[in-house]
């Protein structure tokens, strides 16, 4: 039976995989996966690359540009979702795979709005997955929130100005993707009432044989760069 189903795959380790994700993979004709790029590799697709039958499901890569261009951004989204649509409308049973969960800063949001734009009758399934704040707050030991805490979500620090404000108004910071501005904050919490003992945890490449966990707190922080991968996480919680 035609059909598309959207699988979060969680952070990086197969074993974090739920049952039906699993299953629905060994099931499907055709495996989909997001890439930055024609040349690098789809990170997802390497999750679940072990319950691949490459002799019979076909394997297809998308590209997904990173770039803010509207422009750019738009017609990738159409073109993507043309294919998806094709795939399913040609009697293939398909599954698209992405890092985390489907609704959490994925590339599977803009292809759900585009379909339904364009393909409303289609069959849509989605299995949620595991996302690496809370794989990490296992690893380190921490609560991400407790009692009347706030919780605030940073997607990435481009933005100084914006974290600082919402810094201020915060008793957890989770900073997610792009390792490469985390050490631009340290100054930004302290400033905004994070004081030196707050807890200060870091993290790199979660759930793979390269992952790296660091856990101290803000005033033992060394100056410079934390990390330079895309694929981090900061947690830094209001002592």
């Amino acid at each position: 039976m035609s059909r598309l189903t959207a699988i979060g795959v969680g952070p990086g380790d197969p074993d974090l995989l739920t049952v039906k994700a699993v299953r629905a993979i060994r099931e499907a004709d055709t495996v989909m996966c997001p890439a930055s790029a024609e040349d690098r590799p789809s990170i997802a697709l390497a999750v679940v690359e072990s319950l691949l039958d490459r002799s019979r499901q076909d394997i297809i890569k998308m590209t997904f540009p990173m770039t803010k261009d509207p422009d750019i951004l738009e017609s990738t989204w159409k073109r993507n979702a043309a294919q998806m649509a094709g795939e399913v409308n040609g009697g293939r049973n398909v599954v698209y795979v992405t890092v985390g969960d489907p609704y959490l800063y994925s590339t599977w949001i803009y292809m759900h709005r585009e379909l339904e734009r364009s393909h409303p009758d289609m069959d849509i399934t989605v299995i949620p997955g595991i996302v690496s704040m809370f794989t990490f707050a296992s690893k380190v030991g921490v609560s991400i929130a407790e009692g009347a805490e706030k919780v605030s979500i940073i997607p990435s620090c481009y933005e100084l100005s914006s974290v600082r404000e919402i810094a201020r108004n915060s008793d957890v910071m989770v900073f997610l993707k792009d390792g490469r501005y985390f050490d631009q904050v340290i100054d930004i919490l302290k400033e905004s009432g994070f004081p030196d003992d707050s807890l200060f945890a870091i993290g790199q490449d979660l759930g793979t044989e390269q992952e790296i966990v660091r856990r101290l707190t803000l005033g033992d922080v060394d100056r410079g760069v934390l990390t330079t991968k895309y694929f981090s996480i900061l947690v830094v919680k209001r002592a």
